[in-house]
């Protein structure tokens, strides 16, 4: 009977947990833009919540049902992630959002505060294109791709413009569509009117590997900063817009694509569209690595030569954009006074904060804006 009572106060006791973690609204986002974080950990002895929405670690208080609170001050229109910290383990999700995202090994909670740019992240009431997972095969080996084709695409036998989006070390084919917000950006700039409508594809930029984790036959390998700065994926490059035109209804010519990255894809980016000057008429360098290429790699030696040949061919837009606080900064700093010293034109865009999506999805959707 004894046992009975026990088992029976231990079941109980786990239903009351999971009624009050089930009951738990986390997060909260109120009507003035502030955010309501809220985790049911009645044993624990602290919790703090980490996010892109503030500095540091913000302490949370206990109140009397075992729910660990913290209401933010009113912030701005924007997609925030976060995680929780209970009594110094780091990284833990909260149970009560299902929203999360990957990025490179890191999963974190997610959530949007609208009234603004957050507006452009979210999905609203509009056509809405699709996203394809799609395996190009060139010379005999297969390397999975992402691929937007814009609302209607389906339906019609037009052609469009391309453009070749590029993520950074440790990313792959899915960064931009789940951190970037891909998507949701191109569905509303294009039902705005701001942007032509366009394929947007989106390659895995590192050789080691076909796929992102857990897609392809290396299984479920845990992420790493792996990357390709090595010539590889540049020498490559040429294999993918040739599958991409043979695939997709689209323009075949330079005045038609686009090209920009991220970090390591702005690296390959410029180096992309040095290496193939009659196959881009629109460039776009976010926070771009521009002297991180491996030594002794042949295209990327003279790039003083190559950056001239490309705009003797004529570059419709050169866009390089980057955080003031970014730690690379200075290489980009560098590479402007390289265009300024030959009056290369180009649009400059720098903006507050440093290496971070927050900066990546704001330029991509002011260069969209300025294509085609």
């Amino acid at each position: 009977m004894l046992l009975m009572f026990v088992l029976m106060a231990g079941v109980a006791s786990a239903q009351q947990n999971l009624w009050q973690s089930a009951g738990v609204v986390s997060p909260e986002v109120c009507e003035d833009g502030s955010v309501v974080f809220r985790y049911f950990a009645p044993d624990a002895e602290s919790v703090a919540v980490v996010g892109d929405f503030a500095s540091g670690a913000q302490s949370m208080a206990m109140s009397d049902n075992g729910v660990w609170e913290l209401r933010t001050a009113p912030l701005a229109s924007e997609y925030y992630t976060y995680t929780f910290v209970v009594d110094g383990n780091e990284g833990i999700l909260d149970r009560s959002n299902v929203y999360t995202v990957r990025d490179v090994g890191s999963v974190m909670n997610y959530f949007i505060v609208g009234g603004g740019c957050g507006d452009l992240y979210k999905a609203q009431r509009v056509p809405h294109g699709a996203v394809s997972r799609v395996w190009a095969t060139t010379e005999g080996r297969s390397r999975r791709m992402t691929v937007y084709t814009p609302a209607g695409y389906e339906a019609d036998y037009r052609n469009y413009p391309v453009l070749y989006l590029l993520h950074g070390m440790g990313g792959d084919e899915e960064a931009w569509v789940a951190t970037g917000r891909v998507a949701e950006i191109m569905d509303n700039l294009i039902a705005e009117g701001r942007v032509e409508p366009m394929i947007v594809v989106m390659p895995n930029g590192c050789m080691r590997h076909d796929a992102a984790p857990g897609y392809s036959e290396e299984g479920f390998y845990k992420p790493y900063m792996s990357g390709s700065m090595d010539g590889s994926f540049e020498e490559y490059f040429a294999d993918v817009v040739a599958w991409t035109d043979a695939h997709y209804r689209t323009y075949p010519t330079k005045e038609r694509r686009a090209i920009a990255g991220l970090s390591m894809g702005g690296f390959h980016a410029m180096q992309i569209s040095k290496r193939y000057p009659d196959m881009f008429d629109y460039v776009g360098l976010f926070s771009a690595a521009i002297y991180r290429g491996e030594e002794g790699v042949a295209m990327y030696e003279n790039l003083d030569a190559g950056i001239a040949e490309q705009f003797a061919r004529g570059v419709a837009l050169y866009w390089i954009g980057i955080g003031e606080d970014d730690f690379l900064y200075d290489e980009n700093v560098r590479f402007r006074a390289l265009l300024d010293s030959h009056d290369y034109e180009y649009e400059y865009v720098e903006s507050a904060g440093g290496h971070t999506w927050r900066n990546w999805r704001c330029y991509l959707t002011t260069f969209a804006e300025r294509l085609f």
